[in-house]
C-alpha cells in the first residue's frame, strides 16, 4: 500500500473518532457544570484545556462563557480541532483514499459530513446542545459500522483501527485526567457526594455506565471507576483495551508486510506498561501522573507508526 492511501486511512479515522471525542468531553463538562453550586467557567476552561484548545481559544475569547467554549468546540472555522473542522479533514481524507473504502463507507462518511454542516451552520445553544452531541456520536458510529460491515480485514482495516485507537487512547487518558487533576476544585472534596456524581458522568460520557454497574454492581467508588476505564480490557473505550488493539492491528501489518517495525516494539512496551500496573499502584504514583505519561507515550507511538510506515499528517 502506498504511504498515502495509508495515512489517508489513518487519519481519516483518526479525526472521525476525534469529532466523537469531543462531543463526548464537551458532554461531560456540560453535565459537570451542571453539578456545581457556584460558577462554572472554571468547568468550561479545564474542557478547552483538555482538549489542547485552551491557547487558541484565549487568542480569540477573553472568557470562558458557555457559549463561546460550546462553538469554539463545535463549529468554529478558525478552530483546525472544532468538530466541523475534524468531520471536513476526515472527509477530505475519505476521498483522497475512495477506491480502497467500500461504497457503504464512503456514502456513510459522506453523509455525516453533509448533516453536520447543516447542523453546525449557526450557532449551538446550550438548549441544543444534548440533541447536537446525540447526532455527532450517531453520524460518526455510522461510519464506523460501516467499516465493520463491509471491509476486508487486511492491511485497509489495519490503519483505519490504528487511528481509531490511538486516538481514542489519548482522550480517555485526558478525560479521566481533566476529572481527577483539573476539575475537581480541592482534594477536600474528594470521596464526597460531589466527587462522586463527577466520575459516574465521567462513566456516561464514556457510555459505560451499565457495563459498570454490570461488572461492580450498585457500587460506585473512583478508584473502582478509574480501575474500569484504564485497566480493564473488556471495556472497548478502556486504556487497556486501546493499547491491546493497537498492537494487534500492528501485528497484523507486520505480518503482512514481513517487517517489524520500531512501533511494534512501542506498542509492547506500552501494554505491558499498562498491565505491569495494578490501581492501587497508579494511585500511589499519582493518577495525574501516571495519565500524563501515558499520553506522552500515546503521541510517541503513533509518530513512530506515521514514520515507519512513511506517512505524515
Amino acid at each position: 500500500m502506498l504511504g498515502k492511501t495509508a495515512g489517508g486511512l489513518f487519519w481519516m479515522f483518526r479525526y472521525l473518532e476525534r469529532a466523537e471525542n469531543t462531543a463526548r468531553l464537551l458532554e461531560a463538562g456540560w453535565h459537570i457544570a451542571l453539578t456545581r453550586s457556584g460558577g462554572s467557567s472554571n468547568e468550561w476552561q479545564s474542557i478547552l484545556t483538555t482538549a489542547g484548545m485552551d491557547k487558541a481559544y484565549l487568542a480569540k475569547h477573553d472568557s470562558f462563557d458557555a457559549n463561546y467554549v460550546i462553538n469554539f468546540m463545535l463549529c468554529d472555522k478558525d478552530n483546525p480541532s472544532s468538530v466541523m473542522s475534524v468531520i471536513t479533514s476526515a472527509r477530505n481524507n475519505a476521498r483522497l483514499v475512495r477506491t480502497a473504502l467500500s461504497s457503504e463507507v464512503w456514502e456513510a462518511t459522506n453523509e455525516c459530513w453533509m448533516v453536520l454542516k447543516d447542523l453546525l451552520a449557526k450557532p449551538v445553544t446550550e438548549r441544543a446542545l444534548h440533541d447536537t452531541l446525540m447526532q455527532i456520536r450517531f453520524r460518526t458510529s455510522v461510519v464506523r459500522g460501516a467499516l465493520h460491515g463491509t471491509m476486508l480485514r487486511n492491511d485497509i482495516f489495519s490503519f483505519s483501527r490504528l487511528g481509531t485507537f490511538i486516538e481514542r487512547a489519548d482522550n480517555t487518558a485526558r478525560i479521566l485526567d481533566v476529572k481527577y487533576y483539573v476539575l475537581l476544585p480541592s482534594t477536600a472534596y474528594i470521596g464526597k457526594a460531589i466527587d462522586n456524581a463527577q466520575w459516574e458522568v465521567i462513566l456516561r460520557s464514556v457510555s459505560a455506565e451499565r457495563s459498570y454497574r454490570w461488572i461492580n454492581g450498585g457500587e460506585s467508588t473512583a478508584m473502582g471507576i478509574a480501575e474500569f476505564l484504564i485497566l480493564d480490557a473488556s471495556m472497548p473505550r478502556s486504556l487497556a483495551f486501546c493499547v491491546k488493539q493497537i498492537g494487534e492491528h500492528l501485528g497484523n501489518l507486520e505480518k503482512q508486510y514481513g517487517t517489524r517495525h520500531e512501533s511494534c516494539i512501542q506498542a509492547e512496551a506500552f501494554c505491558h506498561k499498562i498491565n505491569a500496573h495494578s490501581i492501587d499502584s497508579i494511585f500511589e504514583e499519582g493518577l495525574h501522573e501516571f495519565l500524563s505519561s501515558l499520553v506522552a507515550d500515546n503521541a510517541k507511538l503513533a509518530q513512530h507508526v506515521e514514520e515507519d510506515y512513511r506517512f505524515y499528517g
